[in-house]
């Protein structure tokens, strides 16, 4: 037993158990030291509900690599990958071009051997960082308190990956009547890099799911429609000069604020007049600059000044519009503004990374998991029934703000909805933490797409 202090007056202990054979250091059950009167005193007390201990385990493994999107996850690939070569599975590893991350992807066949078309169930292993925010417990050893489940990527995302490793077992005796495939991405958190380099090895191998189910937080919700996101750095390069001779010098961070005051005219625009989508929280386009750095003294005209930006367009804003806009601004109009000075300044924008909207539908995707969830679908057939009734009112089932994989996936020709458990509201925070009931409904949900896919 190893007792962890926590802020709220207790302390939190841990019980060992052994999931399976051996793997893992055996880590995951908790039980709560009470603290009373400045004594503490052990008392186990069942706070996981029914979540089997090998999903907690399988959580606690996945939590303990740091894979910020900045980092490796090749380790944590290999531990997915020696998990299903220990279950006769041959995963295919797809890795980015320099050899230091990889997607993972496998196929578990139908009972016929078919694994043509089936259902995917993915995920990211990328997290963000924890740079400067304040935790109470280390970052990258899950704890359980309070019943929720604390450690970076317990929600965003985890936790759905650890629960479908949890079930693997499951899923592989299952008599299968449609292929199930499951895809481990990289980088996400940072322009969905991972997934467009799986799927072009998915094409070349001619692997092509028919449904996919993103499994980043929306409380076990289905989540049909997001925005796009798009990433870009933008560098400044002026000419540096003492500031006492201000006009023999091209000022970078002055330049780079016009620039980041056109960007955001586009964002007040678009907020102000639209065009607008109701079904969103934020119901218009957003840009946001969020990275500003430049200049080495008060008394030096900066000759670089860099910032990185985003845009989210909601579904029915073309983003190559609001690229070439502001393309057309900053390498046209304020560029030659900067060689009017000297014509050694420049401004460059290097795109980083793009996760294309999801658009509503009303397909297969959807009412498969609108079944597995108990959402309600007025005027939708059954599912398996061939005749394609139109759903009323689901082409905006849920919506949410932020991007996934999805939207990649969809433009592959995969029916793709979001469906996952979680809140963003507690995803990249400090603390960030799952409530255990997400974790048991994940479970559930699950369990019902076994019984769905599995034969008579």
């Amino acid at each position: 037993m190893r007792p962890i202090e926590s802020p709220r007056g207790y302390l939190w202990g841990e019980r060992r158990f052994h999931p399976g054979k051996g793997k893992g250091r055996g880590k995951g059950a908790r039980g709560i030291i009470e603290v009373m009167r400045g004594r503490a005193r052990m008392k186990f007390v069942d706070i996981s509900g029914a979540i089997s201990p090998t999903t907690l385990e399988w959580i606690r493994k996945l939590v303990a690599f740091d894979t910020t999107s900045r980092r490796s996850n090749l380790a944590l690939i290999e531990l997915i990958r020696a998990e299903m070569a220990s279950h006769a599975l041959s995963p295919l590893v797809v890795s980015n071009t320099e050899g230091t991350k990889a997607n993972l992807f496998v196929t578990i066949p139908a009972i016929d051997g078919t694994s043509a078309g089936g259902v995917m169930l993915a995920g990211h292993t990328d997290v963000v960082p924890v740079d400067g925010q304040v935790w109470s417990s280390d970052p990258f050893i899950a704890h359980i308190r309070d019943g929720k489940l604390y450690g970076r990527g317990a929600c965003d995302m985890k936790t759905f990956s650890g629960v479908i490793l949890a079930m693997l077992p499951a899923f592989i005796s299952a008599r299968l009547r449609t292929p199930l495939h499951l895809a481990f991405t990289y980088d996400e958190e940072v322009g969905c890099h991972g997934a467009g380099v799986l799927l072009e090895q998915l094409e070349v191998q001619n692997i092509h799911p028919a449904l996919c189910i993103v499994g980043d937080p929306t409380s076990m919700r289905v989540v049909t429609a997001h925005k796009s996101s798009h990433l870009f750095r933008v560098i400044v390069t002026g000419v540096a000069s003492h500031s006492s001779n201000t006009p023999g010098g091209v000022n970078a961070i002055e330049y780079a604020a016009k620039a980041i005051s056109f960007i955001r005219s586009i964002a007040d625009e678009h907020r102000a007049s639209g065009p607008f989508d109701p079904t969103f929280e934020v119901p218009f386009t957003t840009a946001n600059v969020g990275v500003v750095s430049g200049g080495v003294a008060v008394n030096t005209v900066a000759d670089l000044c860099e910032f990185e930006f985003e845009f989210r367009t909601i579904p029915g804003v073309e983003p190559a519009e609001m690229t070439d806009r502001i393309e057309s601004y900053l390498l046209g109009e304020l560029r030659t503004e900067m060689q009017q000075e000297n014509d050694g300044a420049d401004i460059r924008i290097i795109p980083l990374g793009a996760a294309p909207a999801l658009r509503p539908g009303t397909g297969e995707a959807l009412r498969l998991v609108s079944q597995l969830t108990g959402a309600t679908l007025i005027g939708a057939p059954p599912i398996g029934d061939k005749a394609v009734v139109p759903a009323q009112d689901t082409s905006h089932d849920g919506t949410v703000g932020y991007g996934t994989e999805g939207g990649l996936f969809q433009l592959a020709g995969i029916d793709t909805v979001v469906c996952g458990p979680g809140s963003m509201e507690q995803g990249h925070t400090a603390d960030e933490y799952i409530e255990l009931s997400q974790v048991n409904a994940c479970e559930d949900f699950m369990r019902k797409l076994i019984q769905h896919l599995s034969a008579g």
